[in-house]
């Protein structure tokens, strides 16, 4: 394991700040440039209000820490990986701290969440697809013959587990699933490695809520408890969990980052290839001043995939982590009941469109639609609340399987067919990965003209170019001093005040859902 004080050394930040938005969030002449819009206005609506803030820092001494202390701030957690700490303080502290010379930047510690859906009901799959068998030497993990899952063949990992002389399914590679956990699934077990947890308002590893469990099995379930219907898409794929989410689905931006910290000193440990965000925040800023986003480029800087979910709030806006552009950013599909790739529509509720840097997002999308995987236990949140989602079609009675709808989902396939791509060409670098996976997308009419993911062609297409050429890194890693220049960042396009606050419980780390 890198030790703590080598992992700071390596990651030198300098956040860098002043931003332009409308006029009427402009501050006081006297009010610093170095506090979040919407914590200046906290600051003058509700000064007393308490608020949960990240703070980052201008060196690596104490003294924000002292200073934020010293004005009476409950330090939560702390944030290295991004030169920060986590805390708690009214309003009107947070503006006296951002005035300290030791003080870079302070954002609110904005709330995140899952992107899924399970409102939407049909029935699940019951035409078992044959896969053919052919001349192969690949042995079955289990019996393909009863395969229901249509996203599998959709995208062609199923002709990739046959194919002859490949045999790709996943093996050698591990996937960090950063999520509400995973529960021991019979689909999954020998193959979790780890499992570690980063949400104050949880207690144990497993998964009560669902959701991890539910994209850990798309991600790489190998249908076992299914008699073979139910298989994800790199079925021996190996996984770590970094549980970053409560029992409700409650999550801070600290809780997401402390769990990157992880991942990122444990990434050689567990030869961590890939990291996969099934969640997004409810902040929509640039990804200039988002502490998230900041965190995962870090990890992709460091050879580390990261694929993440669009949302799931249509043309609404493109929230971190999918704003970032470095990384992998992934929308929806509607399968329409089939593998066949023609019938394909936009998921209804999939977000699309420009971020505030002016990038259009998702580069891809993905089956998302009505996806059969893995359930964590009848006593989750996600089955109590949802009953009429429980999978039931098992051939052998019990049926531990669930329903569900989202970009979540599609995050997830994309990043089990990654899992085979990089078992295929392990030397692939992400920019090399991301390019892959666009330029053999085939094209698909609607989503901001994202191509529709076709993992069959991305192995069979030989090509070491790259993306991501040219673009800024966020500009909270950036070192030195130089002033930010926000010129570039449309800030008149934020509507601050159409964020859900209302809902926020700014006392504790916890939002209503």
């Amino acid at each position: 394991m890198i030790s703590r004080r080598r992992s700071r050394q390596a990651i030198t930040l300098v956040i860098l700040l002043f931003i332009t938005i409308n006029p009427w969030w402009q501050p006081a002449a006297s009010t610093p440039t170095r506090l979040h819009p919407y914590l200046i206005h906290m600051a003058a609506q509700q000064p007393q209000a308490q608020v949960a803030v990240i703070v980052q820092e201008s060196g690596h001494s104490n003294q924000a820490k002292e200073q934020a202390l010293a004005y009476g701030a409950h330090i939560t957690r702390d944030l290295w990986m991004i030169n920060a700490f986590a805390a708690q303080m009214n309003a009107a502290a947070a503006e006296e701290l951002a005035g300290h010379p030791s003080v870079r930047w302070i954002s609110p510690d904005a709330r995140v969440e899952e992107a899924s859906q399970v409102m939407e009901v049909a029935a699940p799959p019951v035409t078992a697809f044959q896969i053919p068998s052919g001349d192969t030497d690949c042995p079955a993990l289990v019996n393909l013959a009863n395969l229901a899952n249509t996203y599998v063949r959709s995208i062609g990992a199923d002709r990739l587990w046959k194919e002859p002389g490949m045999c790709l399914n996943g093996s050698g590679i591990t996937v960090a699933v950063v999520d509400s956990g995973i529960h021991p699934h019979r689909d999954l077990r020998q193959r979790i490695l780890s499992s570690t947890q980063y949400n104050t308002y949880t207690v144990g590893m497993p998964d009560r809520f669902g959701h991890g469990t539910h994209i850990a099995g798309i991600i790489g379930g190998n249908g076992v408890a299914s008699s073979g219907m139910y298989v994800g898409v790199a079925p021996a794929v190996n996984l770590v969990s970094v549980k970053v989410s409560d029992d409700t689905r409650g999550a801070l931006t600290s809780d997401v980052v402390a769990g990157l910290q992880w991942i990122y000193e444990n990434r050689q440990s567990y030869d961590i290839r890939l990291v996969n965000l099934s969640l997004n925040s409810t902040l929509l800023e640039s990804y200039h001043t988002s502490p998230l986003d900041a965190a995962l480029e870090i990890l992709w800087f460091n050879g580390i995939v990261v694929v993440v979910s669009v949302g799931n709030n249509g043309t609404n806006g493109i929230y971190p982590p999918a704003n970032d552009p470095f990384l992998i950013t992934v929308g929806a599909i509607d399968e329409t009941g089939t593998p066949i790739p023609d019938d394909d529509v936009l998921a209804t509720f999939s977000a699309y469109g420009e971020t505030v840097d002016g990038f259009k997002k998702p580069e891809l999308v993905a089956p998302g639609k009505n996806i059969v995987s893995l359930l964590s236990s009848k006593k989750s949140s996600l089955a109590r609340d949802h009953p009429e989602n429980l999978v039931t079609n098992c051939p052998k009675g019990r049926c531990p399987y669930f329903m569900m709808s989202g970009t979540s989902m599609s995050s997830a396939v994309t990043a089990g067919a990654i899992a085979l791509l990089l078992q295929h060409e392990p030397w692939l670098k992400p920019d090399q990965v991301k390019y892959r996976l666009i330029s053999t997308a085939r094209p698909f009419a609607s989503g901001n003209g994202a191509g529709s993911l076709d993992l069959y062609s991305a192995v069979f297409t030989q090509t070491d170019l790259t993306v991501n050429t040219g673009i800024t890194p966020s500009q909270l890693l950036w070192t030195g001093e130089e002033q930010v220049n926000w010129d570039s960042v449309n800030w008149g396009s934020v509507s601050w005040g159409s964020v859900s606050w209302g809902s926020v419980s700014w006392g504790s780390d916890y939002w209503d859902p």
